[in-house]
């Protein structure tokens, strides 16, 4: 006889009575007992054997974190009884089991179950208050014909292919006029046919969402005259870090069988600074600053060619081509979000992205309105793009912040550092920073020894936040000098380190750190860097949420994978680029 213990003692325990006693239908009755009555017998069926193989038992290193019990999700699903097929569910406790049972019996059903087997088990004591109600993940036979969405897909990008970039023979007709001829069909009589300029517009919008314009230039590794070239270094190094961290992170939080040792070995590793316990916000605080410094220089630009004139119009032109920038392939992740993570194949650990299904079904207009880092974390559709919406608000502060220096008065600026705001600092020395290097008329560095001490300043106070970050990582169960301190000043003196870099760069005090940031390779990566941060993290619960089994952290398992998801997030960000990014920034002046 197979042993009984764990979880299926739980309806074991409750097969006697439970299933007449409580509200459980006749059909999840009957095929619970046949399980039972089945794997009681010296050689049950293969079936019987299956599923009680599927259910989630206790493993070894416990100490070290591994108190998960999955099971086989896979092995459930392919069960075949009498009349039922297996049916996977999970059980939180403060750990979670997964358990297999018949199809037949309804979620509130496996709920009544499990509830009534540990309290009639004598185990209510130790339950309560643990219980959350048992989800049933998959059915058997759930699927989605992916051939056809994959043809319907390939069908409608090749009809829009094929309409715009087929043959087209241009004419000039008398005015001198481009006008497009093929395969036009005359218009019948008794019709008007669009004027001339309204089809040169929709043939150029439709130009816009061609694979040969959107796909011109981001493979390129020229930068433009004018720009900071060291600026593409910085940012795709601070890409790399989040991604870095995040790999590490996303599976720390469930999916690791060893995390209390992961923990203690990541404390005593130099590989720290790229792991969950490492300070990887910095880098997006790398992101505001940048994004401080482009905003800046972006809206003098415009200043500038409007005559040195700061009106309405330029502001929402400004504020309006900053939304149409960001928002087509925002808008098309939280589709993704929805669409791809409703219907994927899904594993034992896929209840980390069922909030984020619920999130984005519920909440999606907070992310159309920029709005969503307002939420509570819990309430956020695809959390990590709470940087947009922040980004965002920032950026309409540009104009107000480019005001008041050109106000030319210096006490105006009080009004700033009397109302902080938590991600602010950095921003705003970016755009203080923007308007210096775009105004400035010299060089602020005289001599090569100011240029030494700044390097040495910069990469001291870098290392020591990194330093502290490892200190001060524990929460103080009283209030703390120290870490108040830390919390209030890492931000901008790390923005404040990262703009020594990008000036001294600048000014020919860069050297071979200049040299490396200031790479060609980092054009092209740069061009789709904005897709890689919004793919990246997908990519990584569609891993975790796909695992069978707990995953078991060591340096280089994670290494590759952090590896392996570097490379997919590259390809998909330039496919989404190309194919979503792109085309709505060629609409840009288009007018009808």
């Amino acid at each position: 006889m197979l042993p009984m213990y764990g979880t299926v003692l739980f309806l074991a325990l409750c097969a006697a009575r439970a299933l007449f006693a409580m509200n459980v239908s006749e059909k999840c009755k009957q095929d619970t007992r046949t399980f039972l009555s089945e794997l009681k017998k010296d050689q049950p069926s293969e079936y019987a054997a299956l599923m009680y193989d599927a259910f989630g038992k206790m493993s070894s290193d416990v100490k070290g974190g591994n108190v998960n019990r999955p099971g086989s999700l896979q092995e459930c699903l392919s069960v075949q009884g009498p009349s039922f097929t297996g049916q996977y569910c999970q059980v939180p406790l403060q750990y979670f089991v997964g358990i297999c049972v018949p199809d037949s019996c309804m979620e509130e059903e496996v709920e009544t179950l499990v509830v009534y087997a540990m309290y009639g088990a004598g185990l209510g004591g130790l339950f309560r208050g643990l219980f959350r109600m048992a989800i049933p993940l998959l059915k058997r036979g759930f699927s989605i014909a992916k051939p056809h969405l994959k043809s319907a897909a390939r069908n409608i990008v090749g009809d829009v292919v094929n309409s715009v970039m087929s043959r087209q023979t241009k004419q000039q007709d008398g005015s001198g006029l481009m006008v497009m001829s093929r395969g036009v069909r005359k218009t019948p009589p008794g019709r008007r046919s669009l004027p001339k300029s309204k089809k040169r517009w929709v043939i150029s919008c439709l130009q816009s969402f061609s694979l040969q314009s959107s796909s011109q230039g981001v493979l390129s590794t020229f930068s433009p005259v004018g720009a900071y070239p060291s600026l593409n270094g910085i940012r795709i190094l601070s890409l790399l870090w989040i991604i870095c961290g995040h790999t590490v992170q996303f599976s720390a939080w469930n999916n690791l069988d060893n995390n209390k040792r992961w923990m203690k070995m990541v404390e005593n590793n130099p590989l720290y600074i790229f792991s969950f316990s490492g300070p990887v916000y910095l880098a997006v605080d790398t992101f505001l600053l940048l994004g401080g410094i482009l905003s800046a220089r972006s809206l003098l630009g415009s200043i500038q060619r409007a005559g040195g004139k700061l009106n309405p119009g330029l502001v929402a032109s400004f504020l309006f081509k900053r939304f149409k920038r960001i928002q087509p392939l925002h808008v098309f992740i939280v589709c993704l979000v929805i669409g791809l993570l409703s219907v994927v194949q899904r594993g034992a650990f896929w209840f980390i992205t069922e909030d984020q299904i619920i999130n984005c079904k519920k909440y999606w207009w907070s992310n159309l309105l920029l709005i969503n880092n307002l939420f509570t974390v819990t309430d956020i559709c695809a959390p990590w793009t709470w940087y947009l919406s922040v980004d965002f608000q920032f950026y309409a502060t540009t104009p107000f912040v480019i005001y008041l220096y050109r106000l030319k008065y210096e006490h105006y600026f009080q009004y700033y550092y009397n109302k902080p705001y938590t991600r602010y600092g950095p921003y705003l020395i970016g755009i203080l920073t923007g308007i210096y290097m775009t105004t400035k008329k010299g060089h602020i560095l005289k001599h090569p020894w100011q240029a030494t001490l700044g390097w040495f300043c910069s990469l001291s106070v870098m290392a020591v936040l990194v330093g502290l970050a490892y200190i001060l990582r524990h929460v103080p169960l009283q209030p703390s000098a120290p870490h108040a301190l830390y919390q209030g000043l890492h931000r901008p003196l790390w923005a404040l380190a990262v703009t020594w870099i990008t000036l001294a760069c600048e000014e020919g005090y860069g050297g071979f750190i200049n040299k490396i940031l200031s790479l060609s390779l980092w054009v092209p990566l740069s061009n789709v860097s904005f897709a890689c941060y919004l793919i990246h993290p997908i990519l990584i619960i569609l891993y975790n949420g796909n695992q069978e089994t707990p995953i078991h952290y060591t340096d280089m398992n994670f290494l590759y994978l952090f590896l392996g998801h570097l490379i997919l997030t590259l390809v998909i960000g330039y496919v989404l680029t190309v194919l979503v990014e792109k085309p709505f920034l060629f609409l840009r002046g288009r007018k009808t």
